[in-house]
C-alpha cells in the first residue's frame, strides 16, 4: 500500500467535461484527491446554463453529474474565478496536475456589414439570458415584430422556438420570473431561419425540429423552392439515419396546406440563404440580406449573385460558439483552444507544459456531444495517468505514487488560501442548500424549480451554514 499522500489533480470547469474528467480519474489506480473548481456559485456548466428551458430530458443530464459529485470523491470548490481569485502559479502550489475544461461559451463570430448595429444579438448571450445566467443583465430588449435568426444547429432552432413561442407554455419550466415576464411582452409574430446550406446539411436533431411542430399558435412555414438536392445530399440521406429522419419531417411539411396556417406567430425556416447583410437605419436594425445559394454536387454550395432582402428588427446569429484564453495557458485564438496534443497542454514551440491538460470543448472545439465529451476526458486522462507513473496504457501499472510535485499537498491548504483571500468559495453542501432553495420556490408555484439569478443571493444561500 502506498504510503506517500494522494495525487493532487485541480479540475477548472465544472461543466459535463470537468465533471467526466474528474470521474474517469477517480476510477484510475492512482491514489488521487480532486477538486473541481467553478466560476460560478452553480455547477453543470452550460447544462444549466445553456440548455432551453423546455427541454427538461436534456436537462436530465444534470442528474447523472449529480450522481458523481454527490459521491463525496469529488470535491467542488465553486465560486472561484480562475485568473482573478486564483492562478497557475498557485495551482501548481497545492496540485500536482491541473486539466482545464472551461468549455466555450461566446459566440463565434460572423463578419458581414451590420453585424455590430443594435439589434443584432449573439445566440450565446440571449441563451443565458434566458437561462437566468447570473453573469448577464436580467433585462432583454425585445422590441421586434420580424426576428432573423442566423444558423442552422440546434441552438438556432432553441432561440427560434424560444422567441416565437408564447410565454405562459414556458411557466411549467424552470424559466426565471423576470425573463417570463420580458418574454409575454413581446411584439414578435414571425421568426426567420436562416441555413446557408440544404435541408440535408443541416444539423438539427430530429427530435429538437419535431418538436417545432407542436408549438401552441406557432405555425411552421417552409418554402418547397429551398428544397433542392444533389448527389451529396442524397448521400448523406442514404448514410444516416438522422439525416433521412430531418430532411423526410422538412419534406411533410412542405406538403402542408397554407391556408391551414392560422397561428397568431409563424416560424420560418429558410435553407439556401447565405447572410450577406444586416441592414440598418441610425444606427438600428432594419432588415436582413441574404444570398442564395446553390448546391454543388458534393453537398456544399456557392452564391448565385441573388440577393434578398428580409425586413427584420432584429438578427441573432446561432453560427457557434468560441472558446476563451485563460491567463498562463497557451490558447490558439483560431480555433478558439487551448493549445494541445490530445489533451496535453503545449506552448508556442510544441513542447509539453508539464501538469497541465484541456478537455471538452476548450480541448477540441464546440462540436459533438455528450458521448464526445466522455471519450475525449479518457483521452486526457490516459495521458496524464501516462505522464504521473510513466508508463502507457496497456503496460505494467509503473509508478503509482510518482508526479507528487506539489510544494503543499494538504487538501485543506486551499482552502485557507482563498479564505484569506476573502473569496466566498462555495462547496458542494452550499450547492445542495441553493439547490434545495430552488426546488422550494418551484414547489410553491408548481414547478420544479425556480433558478435564483441574483449572483449574490446565490453565494448568500449557499454559504447560510458556512
Amino acid at each position: 500500500m502506498s504510503t506517500t499522500r494522494p495525487l493532487r489533480v485541480a479540475v477548472v470547469g465544472a461543466g459535463p467535461a470537468g465533471i467526466y474528467a474528474s470521474d474517469i480519474l477517480s476510477k484510475t489506480d492512482l491514489d488521487v484527491s480532486i477538486d473541481l473548481f467553478e466560476r460560478l456559485p452553480a455547477p453543470f456548466g452550460l447544462v444549466r446554463y445553456g440548455v432551453a428551458p423546455d427541454h427538461p430530458r436534456i436537462k436530465q443530464i444534470i442528474v447523472a453529474l449529480h450522481k458523481v459529485l454527490s459521491r463525496g470523491d469529488v470535491r467542488l470548490i465553486a465560486n472561484v474565478d480562475y485568473g482573478v481569485d486564483v492562478k497557475l502559479e498557485d495551482l501548481r502550489q497545492f496540485y500536482d496536475a491541473v486539466i482545464f475544461s472551461t468549455g466555450s461559451i461566446k459566440d463565434a463570430e460572423l463578419n458581414i456589414p451590420g453585424i455590430d448595429l443594435d439589434g443584432s444579438y449573439g445566440a450565446a448571450d440571449f441563451v443565458s439570458w434566458y437561462d437566468g445566467h447570473p453573469d448577464v443583465p436580467r433585462t432583454w430588449p425585445l422590441e421586434a415584430e420580424q426576428v432573423a435568426v442566423i444558423g442552422a444547429g440546434n441552438v438556432a432552432l432553441d432561440v427560434a422556438r424560444i422567441l416565437a413561442k408564447h410565454a405562459d407554455d414556458l411557466l411549467p419550466t424552470e424559466i426565471p420570473a423576470n425573463v417570463h415576464e420580458i418574454l409575454k411582452s413581446s411584439p414578435v409574430t414571425d421568426v426567420h431561419v436562416f441555413a446557408r446550406r440544404g435541408p440535408a446539411q443541416v444539423k438539427f436533431s430530429p427530435l429538437e425540429l419535431r418538436e417545432l411542430g407542436h408549438v401552441p399558435d406557432v405555425d411552421i412555414v417552409v418554402y418547397p423552392e429551398d428544397f433542392d438536392f444533389d448527389e451529396g445530399s442524397e448521400a448523406a440521406i442514404n448514410s444516416s439515419n438522422q439525416t433521412k429522419q430531418v430532411v423526410k419531417t422538412l419534406v411533410d411539411w412542405t406538403l402542408k396546406d397554407p391556408a391551414q396556417n392560422t397561428a397568431s406567430r409563424r416560424l420560418h425556416l429558410h435553407f439556401l440563404h447565405a447572410p450577406a447583410e444586416v441592414l440598418g437605419e441610425n444606427g438600428k436594425v432594419v432588415g436582413f440580406r441574404t444570398e442564395r445559394t446553390a448546391l454543388q454536387g458534393d453537398g456544399t454550395v456557392k452564391g448565385t449573385g441573388e440577393f434578398i432582402d428580409w425586413p427584420v428588427q432584429a438578427v441573432y446569429r446561432a453560427v457557434g460558439y468560441f472558446g476563451s484564453s485563460l491567463p498562463e495557458i497557451p490558447y490558439d485564438d483560431v480555433k478558439g483552444v487551448i493549445t494541445n496534443r490530445e489533451g496535453r497542454v503545449v506552448d508556442i514551440d510544441g513542447n509539453q507544459v508539464p501538469g497541465v491538460y484541456a478537455t471538452g470543448w476548450i480541448k477540441r472545439g464546440p462540436v459533438g456531444l455528450i458521448g464526445h465529451t466522455k471519450s475525449d476526458a479518457s483521452e486526457t486522462i490516459r495521458h496524464l495517468v501516462e505522464d504521473v507513473t510513466g508508463v502507457a496504457d496497456g503496460e505494467a501499472p509503473g509508478d503509482l505514487d510518482g508526479g507528487r510535485t506539489a510544494p503543499q499537498g494538504a487538501p485543506d491548504a486551499i482552502l485557507e488560501f482563498l479564505a484569506g483571500k476573502g473569496v466566498e468559495y462555495v462547496e458542494w453542501a452550499g450547492w445542495e442548500l441553493l439547490d434545495a432553495h430552488e426546488r422550494s420556490l418551484g414547489e410553491a408555484e408548481g414547478r420544479e424549480r425556480v433558478k435564483v439569478v441574483p449572483r449574490e443571493e446565490m453565494v448568500t444561500i449557499a454559504r447560510s451554514q458556512a
